[in-house]
């Protein structure tokens, strides 16, 4: 993603509003105008030691959750820095003047109502499967035919589906051929797909967003899968791990390959 597409993304108010919300005390307490009116006559416009620690608890706690969650992007950075800073101002917010406090909280909330977090639009070779029975009967009826299916099993309020959108769209405009199709279901809408196909749809899941590849009607690879001992291995959907994961350039090649050869046959017979 490169930097004007990356602005583009955060302009949008809800990107926006929760840089301000992030930023509203440290900018009210620093700059002298605003900390006059806001808070105490005479409280000096700078932070305080405790106001500091927390900051710095802040950072760290960023740090770590980013470090964890395998964020790549800077919108993966700022969604979640934004997502703790939040919290942190909150509590500073309510600390200073808890009549502060709660119009902050409000000012979520009605942030939270009306903004919603931006999906991605643009150009794409997916195909969208409403139900477990759509999803099953595409896979079943391309059972014989050698057709390839990469399915993503996504929930539209998981941040980590969401910043996996692009990505999965950009791969399939580079690699859809008429026997390599690109499918995805959304898990919160349809549970019976969650169900069917064992995934965890909860919202402390280790498995949202998953793909998985099929081919001939059978399963050959899932990512996030579990290790030896039972628990999901944290996988990082970047474009180049999914491509090197699912091995997609040979996969690309060989049903190139089986579609040159379908032609050269069909051409025979006629």
């Amino acid at each position: 993603m490169d930097v004007k597409e990356t602005l583009k993304i955060l302009v949008h108010p809800y990107h926006g509003f929760n840089i301000l919300f992030s930023l509203s005390y440290m900018t009210a307490k620093l700059i002298e105008p605003i900390c006059q009116l806001l808070f105490p006559i005479g409280t000096a416009a700078e932070l305080t030691m405790w106001e500091t620690e927390v900051l710095f608890f802040l950072i760290i706690v960023v740090m770590f959750r980013t470090r964890r969650s395998g964020a790549r992007t800077a919108v993966a950075y700022i969604t979640t820095a934004t997502f703790y800073a939040k919290t942190c101002n909150m509590i500073l917010w309510f600390t200073a003047d808890p009549a502060m406090g709660i119009i902050y909280t409000i000012g979520l909330f009605i942030h939270f109502l009306l903004v919603g977090e931006p999906v991605y639009t643009g150009p794409e070779v997916v195909t969208y499967f409403q139900g477990c029975a759509a999803l099953d009967e595409a896979i079943e009826n391309n059972k014989h035919d050698g057709t390839v299916w990469l399915i993503a099993f996504y929930a539209a309020w998981a941040t980590q589906c969401t910043m996996l959108a692009p990505i999965f769209s950009k791969i399939s405009l580079d690699y859809t051929l008429p026997n390599l199709k690109f499918g995805k279901v959304d898990i919160g809408r349809y549970p019976d797909v969650a169900r069917r196909y064992n995934i965890n749809d909860s919202p402390l899941s280790l498995q949202l967003p998953s793909i998985s590849l099929y081919r001939e009607g059978k399963i050959l690879l899932r990512r996030p899968t579990l290790d030896s001992n039972k628990k999901f291995l944290r996988f990082f959907f970047t474009e180049d791990n999914i491509t090197a994961a699912y091995d997609l350039n040979t996969i690309y090649l060989d049903c190139k390959k089986r579609l040159k050869n379908f032609k050269h046959d069909h051409k025979k017979e006629e």
